[in-house]
C-alpha cells in the first residue's frame, strides 16, 4: 500500500477541476438550482479520477533506460540518451525528470514525451562539464498520465550512475588531423614555412611548382628527363615533454573553466599530434611539489596513461617551487628535450623571481613558456570610457596588458621561446608553436 501512495500523483487538471467545482458551490449558496448540477459534476471527476488510475495500474507499465558514455570530455558538450517503451494499450504522455549531478546545479530539467500504444520513444540531452572527476547522476524519474491527465504513476529507475569527466578527448580528436603533413586551412592555424634541411630523408619525387630549388636532386634529374626533388620528413623520436604548473596562479577561471583545466586539455590534444608526428611525449606536473612524471614514450598505450595522469591533475593554493623542477628536470631528464611549460604571470616581479630557473632549463633543453592573456582586463581596453572611474579602470587594464607583452619579450630576450595566448586558443596557439619548432629543426 505505501508503495502504491508512493507512486501515486494527481495532475493540475484535476487540482483546477476542483477549484471549479468549490467555486460552483460557492455560487450555489446564492443560485440553488446550481447546487444539484455541481455534484453531478463532482461525482463525474471523481469516477474518471478512479478510472484513470485503475488505467495506469491495470496495465504492464513502461521501461525506461538512460545510456552513458564511457567517460565525458570536459569542457565539451556530451550526450545523454534516454529511452521509453511504452506497455499500455493506450496513449500515455510522459514526463522525465532525471537528476542530473549536482556539479551542473540543473534543477528544472524537464521533458514531455507522448507515446503511442506499445511504442518506444528516444530523446537526447547535452551537458557541458567544467571540472574533472566523477560524477553521479541520480534516479531517473518518469511520470506517466493518460490523456485524462487526472492522475500520475511515477517510475523510477537507473539509479545512482556514475561516469568520470577526463580532459577533454574531443577537442583531442578535433585537431587530430594536424598530424598530417598536408593540412587543410582552418580558422586559427598557420602555415609553417620550412627552413634549412634539418629533417630526415623519406623519398625522390617529381617536381611541383612550389618545391625548394634548393632540393633538385640533379642525378636523379638526368636519370628521368624531368626535375626530381629531395623530400624531407621531420626528425622522429625526439622526447616532448607537457610541464604543467599546478600551483595557484592556475586557479584563475576564464569562462568557468580554470587555467589548470585549459592546460591540461592542450596537453593532451598537443601529445596526440606529437604521437602521430611519431615523437616520444611525457608529461611532468608540479607546484610546491613534484606532482606526476611520466617518460617520454611513443608507445600506443601513452596517451591512455596520459590521460590518467591528466585525470588526476588537481591544483591548490600553494606558490611554485620552480628550483624543484629543474632539479627534478636535471636528474630524470637527460636528453634535449622540447618543455612546453604551462604556466601563468600577471606580474613582472613574478617572472623575475623564476626567470633564473627558466635561463638554466633552457641551457639544456628548448623551453617553451606558454602564459595567458586576462581576457577579462583587456575588453576594458576596447571601451569607450563615459566618466573618470571607467577610464582609471581602463588606464589599469592597458597597464597590465602591456606588462604581459614586456613578459613574453623578456623571456625571448633570453633565448626562450614564448606563446602569449587567449585560454580559449591555447590548443591551437600550442600546436602551431610545436609545428613551427619541428619545421625549423630547432630541437
Amino acid at each position: 500500500m505505501l508503495k502504491f501512495l508512493r507512486s501515486l500523483y494527481f495532475g493540475k487538471r484535476l487540482f483546477n477541476s476542483l477549484f471549479a467545482i468549490s467555486i460552483l458551490f460557492l455560487i450555489s449558496f446564492w443560485f440553488n438550482p446550481l447546487y444539484s448540477f455541481t455534484w453531478v459534476l463532482a461525482v463525474i471527476i471523481l469516477v474518471l479520477t478512479i478510472l484513470d488510475i485503475i488505467s495506469l495500474y491495470r496495465g504492464r507499465g513502461i521501461k525506461a533506460d538512460r545510456s552513458l558514455p564511457e567517460k565525458f570530455s570536459n569542457s565539451d558538450l556530451n550526450s545523454v540518451k534516454i529511452s521509453i517503451a511504452n506497455n499500455y494499450g493506450f496513449r500515455v504522455y510522459s514526463e522525465v525528470i532525471d537528476e542530473i549531478p549536482v556539479q551542473f546545479q540543473k534543477r528544472d530539467f524537464l521533458k514531455t514525451i507522448p507515446l503511442p500504444a506499445y511504442s518506444s520513444n528516444s530523446f537526447e540531452y547535452e551537458l557541458k562539464p567544467l571540472k574533472r572527476g566523477e560524477y553521479t547522476f541520480g534516479k531517473l524519474n518518469i511520470y506517466i498520465s493518460t490523456p485524462f491527465k487526472l492522475a500520475k504513476r511515477r517510475f523510477v529507475f537507473n539509479k545512482d550512475q556514475q561516469v568520470k569527466v577526463y580532459p577533454s578527448f574531443i577537442q583531442m580528436k578535433k585537431l587530430d588531423f594536424l598530424a598530417l603533413d598536408q593540412k587543410i586551412s582552418l580558422h586559427g592555424i598557420k602555415r609553417i614555412r620550412r627552413i634549412g634541411h634539418t629533417m630526415e630523408f623519406e623519398q625522390i619525387k617529381e617536381y611541383v611548382r612550389g618545391d625548394d630549388v634548393r632540393t633538385i636532386n640533379w642525378k636523379a634529374t638526368a636519370k628521368q628527363g624531368n626535375l626530381m626533388v629531395n623530400q624531407f620528413q621531420d626528425e622522429r623520436s625526439q622526447p616532448v615533454y607537457s610541464v604543467i604548473d599546478c600551483g595557484r596562479v592556475m586557479k584563475m577561471p576564464f569562462e568557468g573553466l580554470s587555467l589548470l583545466d585549459y592546460a591540461i586539455n592542450s596537453s593532451l590534444a598537443f601529445s596526440n599530434v606529437a604521437l602521430k608526428k611519431k615523437d616520444k611525449v611525457g608529461l611532468l606536473s608540479f607546484s610546491n611539489k613534484i606532482g606526476h612524471l611520466q617518460k617520454a614514450s611513443s608507445k600506443l598505450s601513452q596517451l591512455n596513461l596520459l590521460m590518467e595522469a591528466l585525470y588526476k591533475v588537481d591544483t591548490g593554493f600553494h606558490d611554485t617551487d620552480y628550483s624543484l623542477l629543474y632539479s627534478r628536470v636535471k636528474k630524470h631528464i637527460t636528453h634535449r628535450s622540447l618543455l612546453m611549460l604551462y604556466t601563468n604571470f600577471e606580474h613582472m616581479t613574478g617572472l623575475e623571481r623564476q626567470l633564473p630557473f627558466l635561463k638554466a632549463l633552457a641551457k639544456q633543453h628548448l623551453v617553451v613558456v606558454i602564459f595567458f592573456e586576462n581576457t577579462e582586463i583587456t575588453k576594458l581596453t576596447g571601451i569607450n570610457p563615459s566618466n573618470i572611474s571607467e577610464s582609471a579602470h581602463q588606464t589599469v587594464a592597458e597597464e597590465f596588458a602591456h606588462n604581459k607583452s614586456l613578459m613574453a619579450k623578456e623571456l625571448q630576450r633570453h633565448g626562450i621561446q614564448t606563446i602569449l595566448t587567449k585560454p580559449e586558443e591555447l590548443s591551437i596557439n600550442t600546436i602551431n608553436k610545436y609545428l613551427e619548432i619541428k619545421s625549423r629543426g630547432l630541437l
